[in-house]
């Protein structure tokens, strides 16, 4: 049977999913709903805190509590590097008109605001296994953020790393004033000579760190889908390694698998 404060979430729940209660809609004071249902303003309060965790609600710090507005779904299948590397080679002027993160959500060039930090590091036990190059190796790290502007949480959080000396050979390459470089990194790599072969992304999930849990907006108990892309050249050699992490509550990832035919 369920429980006093568990009807009350449901009722609310009703009115969100029916549109009486629409998004960025304030509801009424805890005290207004515990009159209104003939119960205490603790037994609302759990009421409320389990729409919070299910991310419906959300409570801005002196205003109220507000209905959430719903975010961007982002759908992403694994074609898209196929997408990426067919129009690597395309004009930039045609390069320029979509990207990726376009492709993955239905969004414009213009309903995007975009972020690019570089700095070089050295190569780390881990990146230098990776790249498969000695440890200290100078690598470029490129941390990446894109969001819909009527929104203030990105897509995902996204860092990118090169062999600088590989890249070096375009100087453009490390200039992170060049971003967003329509194409992005299959054109980068093009323009020094490397065509990809292949892309592996090894998908895991797990709880967001409390920073990643701000900076993404996650609703209390939401995952966080953690992506390790490794691109290939045609030389079996590892030239760009991503960490991407994306938010659970708002990301679709789709997996098709072309099956040879008897």
């Amino acid at each position: 049977m369920a429980k006093v404060y568990e009807r009350i979430a449901d009722e609310i729940r009703q009115s969100i999913r029916a549109g009486q209660l629409g998004p960025g809609e304030r509801l009424p004071a805890e005290t207004v709903l515990a009159e209104r249902y003939g119960r205490s303003v603790p037994t609302v309060r759990e009421a409320l805190r389990l729409l919070r965790d299910e991310g419906l609600i959300e409570k801005q710090h002196g205003r109220g509590t507000f209905v959430r507005q719903p975010r961007t779904r982002v759908v992403r299948t694994n074609l898209r590097h196929q997408w990426e590397k067919s129009r690597a080679r395309e004009p930039e002027e045609q390069r320029a008109r979509t990207g990726a993160t376009e492709h993955d959500t239905g969004l414009q060039v213009n309903d995007l605001s975009f972020h690019a930090d570089y700095r070089e590091i050295e190569a780390s036990g881990d990146l230098a296994k990776a790249f498969g190059v000695a440890e200290g190796e100078p690598l470029l790290e490129r941390t990446y953020r894109t969001r819909y502007t009527a929104e203030r949480a990105p897509f995902a959080l996204v860092t990118s790393y090169l062999v600088r000396s590989t890249v070096a050979k375009n100087p453009d390459l490390l200039d992170e004033t060049r971003e967003p470089w329509p194409g992005g990194t299959q054109n980068q790599l093009f323009t020094i000579g490397i065509e990809l072969d292949r892309i592996e992304e090894h998908v895991t999930a797990r709880p967001p760190t409390p920073e990643e849990a701000e900076e993404l907006e996650l609703p209390p108990g939401t995952a966080v889908l953690v992506i390790r892309k490794t691109s290939y050249d045609t030389n079996d050699r590892v030239v760009e390694l991503s960490d991407i992490t994306l938010p659970g509550d708002r990301t679709e990832l789709l997996f098709t698998t072309p099956l040879e035919r008897w």
